[in-house]
């Protein structure tokens, strides 16, 4: 390890708390110290490449190192570096930004409203639902039905829409009135029923917490379209359609949280258009400017806008960073460069099929349980007897085992219990699939040859 590295791992240590992190194992491992970037891969202090399997966190979309969008953010930093939103008060990067969202959004969403981050825009999502009803003359319509295991960002009230207990389990009550369903896990939480069945089941669930809670209580149902960071969970053909139904019977309305899927990931401009449906209000983030800059936002159906705006008086929300003109100007030619590359029709039409194809074939492995893909997301389900499904010892950390050995290999990949997922920039080719899969299996097979010798057997699946 050079004296570079070992510089900046002793300046992390004594200054920096790291988002998710156990900062005791932190500081005895060290960091690692990423310094530079381009298309589709990271270098570390070590001169490492690494092929970026996760976009960053789900938002390179349009890969690293793109000209373009530096020499926006430095000509609007001349231009106009930053201004409000409030007080009667608009500029032109903000104006544009918006007009080019509703362009791509479903015909029926026509405002957006911007923050800071996906977390800010589930804060606002939250906010913007219980408003509405008040403005209906509905005010009890105060419960928001979100789903086990889901993420909405790390806020009070992003973590109290999420459904991940490690999260819930810290920093005292929650904001009250968000209760959870079921989520559509099939490999993990229902493989005794057929995929159709367990993703009725699932919408199935919903409805009865509906008809419990009382529909005159509940205000909204928030959901990814593909749950990210709770393992690649992509649901069941059957389950959207289901949902959709049941919303259709009663008064309540649908937030469907685009941070991760929205701009390209699933092969569409945003999950919502894949699974054919119409979210009243739609959260968004990440790839919106490729996480070049920091920017989110709401992005508002005209039944929920039209209330806000036709009932009068203030909405008390907001933020400094609303509509920042230089995250604005970056996220606007972001859009247009996936526009005219062509970069989302590809990602449906080529490259996600090519990696569905290419990914399946790890579900051979010994340590795979199941192999599954949607776009540019996937998911695999290491286990430890495949005819059963039956998981490793927790102890072993095998999930976090291979995380660690893919980055031997030159591939990062993240690891959710015993999930490993990847979620690559868009603009990833045919050849950087192959490599990624390639890297993928030589860090299963340095895994699987691990837990044979701890096993002291002849089977990788002894080990549990």
């Amino acid at each position: 390890m050079s004296s570079t590295t070992r510089e900046w791992q002793a300046l992390d240590r004594a200054h920096y708390l790291h988002p998710f992190t156990d900062h005791q194992a932190l500081g005895e491992e060290g960091s690692r110290v990423i310094t530079r970037a381009e298309g589709v891969y990271i270098h570390d202090s070590e001169g490492r490449r690494l092929l970026d399997g996760m976009a960053g966190l789900w938002c390179v979309n349009l890969g690293y190192g793109r000209r373009e969008l530096a020499e926006v953010a430095a000509e609007q930093l001349r231009e106009l570096p930053y201004y409000n939103s409030f007080f009667k008060t608009t500029h032109p990067p903000a104006v544009r930004l918006a007009e080019k969202l509703c362009a791509l959004a479903p015909d029926h969403v026509n405002r957006v409203f911007f923050t800071g981050s996906g977390s800010e825009a589930n804060d606002t999502a939250l906010r913007m639902v219980r408003h509405y009803w008040a403005l209906k003359g509905k005010p009890r319509k105060q419960v928001v039905i979100a789903r086990d295991n889901a993420y909405h960002g790390s806020t009070v009230a992003g973590m109290s829409l999420g459904g991940m207990a490690p999260m819930q389990g810290q920093g005292g009550p929650g904001v009250p009135g968000i209760v959870h369903v079921p989520q559509p896990y099939w490999f993990g939480e229902g493989r005794e029923r057929t995929p159709a069945a367990f993703g009725r089941e699932c919408a199935a669930a919903l409805e009865a917490k509906i008809l419990e809670l009382g529909e005159e209580n509940v205000a909204a149902f928030i959901a990814e379209p593909v749950q990210g960071a709770g393992g690649a969970i992509i649901p069941p053909d059957s389950y959207w359609p289901e949902v959709r139904a049941v919303l259709a019977r009663y008064d309540i309305l649908l937030v469907v949280d685009e941070v991760i899927c929205g701009f390209g990931r699933l092969g569409e401009w945003f999950g919502s258009q894949h699974y054919g449906l119409q979210p009243d209000l739609m959260p968004i983030a990440k790839g919106l400017s490729s996480g070049y800059l920091p920017i989110g936002g709401v992005l508002v159906s005209d039944r929920v806008a039209e209330t806000l705006i036709e009932a009068g008086g203030e909405f008390f929300h907001g933020f400094t960073y609303s509509g920042h003109p230089v995250c604005a100007a970056v996220a606007l030619k972001n859009l247009e460069l996936l526009e005219a590359e062509g970069v989302v029709e590809r990602v449906r039409d080529d490259l996600g099929p090519y990696l569905a194809e290419r990914w399946t074939r790890l579900a051979t492995h010994p340590l795979v349980g199941e192999a599954r893909s949607l776009g540019l997301i996937g998911a695999l389900e290491l286990v430890a007897d495949k005819a059963s499904g039956r998981r490793f010892d927790k102890a072993l950390a095998v999930g976090n085992l291979c995380r660690d050995l893919s980055l031997e290999a030159g591939l990062v990949m993240r690891s959710v219990g015993d999930t490993l997922i990847i979620s690559p920039p868009l603009v990833i080719t045919r050849d950087q699939i192959d490599e990624l899969v390639t890297r993928a299996r030589r860090a299963l097979d340095e895994a699987a040859r691990r837990l044979t010798a701890v096993d002291h057997g002849p089977s990788v699946g002894r080990v549990s």
